[in-house]
């Protein structure tokens, strides 16, 4: 008798509560209904994994929240002029902005982006029981200030790695070939001079058999940054010269005369190096930038090649987009010989860990409604197809999911390489000045890559400029 009373009680309270309590669908839905109706404006690169935003996580996000997301990909250089200027001005029209990994440090320094760890504690009923800042890799360290709180929700994390066709090197005649004319057995370089020799035996093999392939890539653009960039992120770190060649902890020094490398024997073997290379790659060489090396190397125009990770999948599995799916292998940078291990002794680093991450301006005029489409793009559940999509993984939990596992194998390791090999790369050097010492010194290099000024000479004249910069922004005394 109680018993019966005590459950019809309980029932009739049920039934009070869920007369006046709406259904709750989830988080997403209910989290979403205040801010229905709104308008969220993104700008960021056109990458694969930004790509992969635009076109199947803003229409999710959409979908469950009523919350629209508008991505503006576009050019590297236009990307960063929007938001750099929407931000200065105070305009308002981004509440999310890509941040590049080297330029964080700049936006922390001018108080652009919100304080994504500190506006969630601040109101929880924001914080989606789905997002933890604790999955992400340690590459979200890059987005963090001195008190540990995040920045910017990662959204790509991936190595410039090695990639070379397996078809060619595995087929028995070139082998042949290879063994007769150097005397070695073929299989992916491992130091500067097997690369050499690699990338001008098959720049050769092409050229005698008629064919449209040659041996190495070169990001070597004659007027974008993307040269700039393949030179001191990919090539010099590779003979010793790392952090541009400028040491922080002496005074900001660049040239070798006050203790810098930016124009040492290390730098300038690499340059001549890398200028080889340079001119046995192909032709559209000179007007490529990191989109374009991806591409040369999808035709097949190229037996071997420094490319960006996020390149990967596609390349070797996208049948309409590459012609070498299936054969494509992925391997360590090369290096002077004992560079490699100096990194694996913990100093330096053997070539770059690129990403990125979506940050929310202070100037947003929703930033609640922004908050939670980047904690959406941060949740583990998420990141399994866009890591299959575009090789970029920010989450730890995405190396065992049973599908990046089988693509894993489909790209011979790429993903455990990046697991187990990602700590002997590294992102750029936390230099607030980034964007001002490369455009002192760009024009020179340029110069360089034209022959207007010879290397030497020309890495002479990159140290004194950089250091002439860091002068006049206060930082050198």
């Amino acid at each position: 008798m109680i018993r019966k009373s005590g459950i019809g009680i309980a029932a009739l309270a049920i039934g009070v509560l869920t007369s006046v309590i709406p259904a709750r669908a989830d988080f997403w839905s209910d989290a979403g209904a205040k801010y229905k109706g709104v308008v969220l404006h993104g700008v960021t690169e056109s990458t694969p994994p930004s790509n992969y935003i635009k076109d199947v996580l803003a229409p999710e996000f959409e979908k469950k929240t009523g919350i629209k997301v508008q991505i503006e990909t576009t050019s590297w250089d236009q990307m960063y002029d929007k938001a750099i200027k929407d931000m200065e001005a105070k305009t308002s029209i981004y509440d999310m902005v890509y941040i590049e990994q080297d330029i964080i440090y700049a936006y922390l320094g001018r108080s652009f982006l919100t304080d994504i760890s500190k506006s969630l504690k601040d109101d929880p009923s924001l914080k989606a029981p789905e997002f933890d800042e604790t999955h992400f890799t340690t590459f979200a360290n890059y987005f963090k200030n001195a008190d540990g709180d995040l920045f910017g929700i990662p959204m790509e994390a991936f190595i410039k790695v090695y990639l070379y066709r397996t078809d060619l090197f595995n087929d028995p005649k070139i082998q042949e070939a290879f063994k007769k004319e150097t005397g070695k057995d073929l299989a992916p370089a491992k130091t500067h001079e097997e690369y050499t020799q690699i990338a001008e035996f098959f720049t050769k093999y092409g050229k005698d058999n008629g064919m449209e392939l040659w041996g190495t890539t070169a990001q070597a653009h004659t007027g974008h940054p993307a040269s700039w960039y393949e030179f001191f992120e990919s090539i010099a770190p590779t003979f010793g010269v790392y952090n541009w060649g400028i040491d922080a902890n002496n005074n900001y020094a660049a040239s070798v005369e006050n203790g810098g490398q930016m124009n040492s024997d290390k730098a300038k073997a690499a340059i001549k190096y890398w200028l080889h290379l340079r001119d046995i790659a192909p032709p559209e060489s000179a007007a490529s930038t990191w989109t374009e090396v991806g591409t040369t190397f999808a035709a097949g125009r190229v037996a071997q090649g420094l490319v960006y990770g996020e390149n990967a999948a596609w390349i070797a599995s996208d049948a309409e987009k590459s012609k070498v799916v299936g054969n494509v292998g992925v391997a360590l940078p090369p290096t002077e010989p004992d560079v490699l291990k100096e990194v694996e002794g913990g100093k330096g680093y053997l070539g770059y860990y690129d990403g990125g991450a979506f940050g929310l301006p202070v100037t947003s005029k929703n930033k609640e409604a922004a908050l939670l489409f980047l904690q959406f793009i941060g949740q583990d559940s998420v990141q399994p197809d866009w890591a299959i999509a575009a090789p970029r993984i920010t989450n730890t939990a995405t190396y065992d999911d049973p599908k990046v596992l089988d693509m894993d194998k489909k790209l011979n390791g790429y993903y455990t390489m990046l697991k187990d090999q990602g700590k002997l790369f590294a992102g750029a050097p936390p230099f607030p000045f980034h964007a001002q010492v490369r455009e002192a010194t760009a024009p020179i290099f340029y110069k360089i890559l034209l022959g207007e000024v010879g290397p030497d000479e020309g890495l002479d004249q990159m140290a004194a400029a950089a250091e002439a910069e860091l002068k006049n922004l206060g930082y050198r005394k």
